[in-house]
């Protein structure tokens, strides 16, 4: 399973990436099966997979100043996932649930919407393909009005949650933000304090946030699903 699911995060990272001169970073989709594989099997193969496959997806992809970063916070990344995912929430009263996931959605559309707009609008580049081509397949300018735009989706998705999910079924979205969270740190501290001064250039580590913020609302939105489905169909997997 480490070995299937280290190859499966690789592929999602290394398929689709979108460049962000900014940080000399990328946005890619690999927080889906580092989700996927910490919520079915646990911390250990979670954390393998999401380390190695994502590093090895910054190696193939050219990004090789990225790799030990990557290595360290993915690893982390799906460990937490793994370990927290496994625990059981205390009990909470739907009030206390809903006030909970409102908070949450705050502070995540807030930091959508307002860095994103400011750090984060223009020139984009988009690669697809695999391997992926040399040159961009599309350019394009990013407005800085789609930000505030997913900024209060992001805020409406997760507060609505609070009210539809019940607080044991919530309780794979919150380790799966506090996952993802913690990837967004990671690469915002090694970007600040490394990359700027390993090129000789300054970088906007900011300007990756929203970015890092999108990467892990695909990895929710599509794992959790994802997850639930191999659920019912083995529940063996179950933990």
């Amino acid at each position: 399973m480490a070995a299937v699911f280290t190859a499966l995060v690789f592929v999602a990272t290394a398929v689709f990436n979108v460049y962000v001169p900014q940080t000399r970073g990328f946005f890619n989709i690999g927080e889906v099966m580092v989700f996927t594989t910490a919520l079915l099997f646990g911390p250990i193969i979670g954390s393998f997979a999401g380390g190695v496959g994502s590093m090895l997806a910054d190696l193939f992809l050219g990004f090789w100043y990225y790799a030990p970063a990557t290595l360290i916070i993915k690893a982390c990344e799906g460990g937490l996932v793994g370990v927290l995912s496994r625990r059981r929430l205390a009990k909470l009263t739907k009030f206390q649930w809903r006030a909970f996931t409102f908070l949450i959605g705050l502070v995540i559309g807030v930091l959508l919407a307002g860095i994103g707009s400011i750090y984060y609008s223009g020139h984009v580049e988009l690669y697809l393909g695999f391997p992926p081509a040399a040159s961009p397949v599309l350019t394009l300018n990013v407005p800085s009005e789609i930000w505030y735009v997913l900024g209060a989706i992001a805020l409406l998705l997760l507060s609505f949650s609070g009210f539809v999910l019940e607080p044991e079924s919530g309780w794979l979205t919150f380790t799966v933000l506090i996952g993802g969270l913690t990837m967004v740190a990671g690469y915002f501290l090694y970007q600040q304090l490394l990359i700027g001064p390993l090129f000789g250039i300054p970088v906007l580590a900011v300007a990756e946030i929203p970015i890092n913020i999108g990467q892990m609302l695909v990895g929710l939105i599509a794992s959790i699903p994802i997850v639930r489905t191999i659920w019912r169909s083995l529940p063996s997997l179950r933990a």
